[in-house]
């Protein structure tokens, strides 16, 4: 489960067996929700916002925040993605201590 980056108390991060689209879960506190990234020609046209079964959804304001963060720092979130599924590469956390 490859944490990819750390923003105020919210753990973005991919499990290792994921699968298309490119997405991303996002935990705060006991909370966790999925935001999938939706491509078109190359560029970020949407995020969609899933549940975890079984986990209590981050509140509208956590998702609010995390979908902000998501549209910022996509292109890391989609470079990370291709490093660690496609390349097999490591990639390494990065802890964001400046608000968006």
């Amino acid at each position: 489960m490859p944490k990819i980056f750390e923003y105020f108390g919210f753990i973005f991060y991919f499990y290792s067996n994921e699968h298309e689209p490119i997405h991303v879960h996002v935990i705060h506190e006991d909370k966790e929700s999925i935001f999938d990234l939706i491509m078109m020609d190359g560029e970020l046209d949407d995020i969609n916002v899933r549940t975890k079964k079984g986990v209590e959804a981050l509140s509208d304001r956590e998702k609010r925040i995390a979908k902000a963060f998501i549209k910022k720092y996509h292109k890391n979130i989609i470079d990370k993605w291709v490093k660690f599924f496609v390349l097999k590469q490591r990639i390494r956390s990065t802890n964001i201590r400046k608000k968006l």
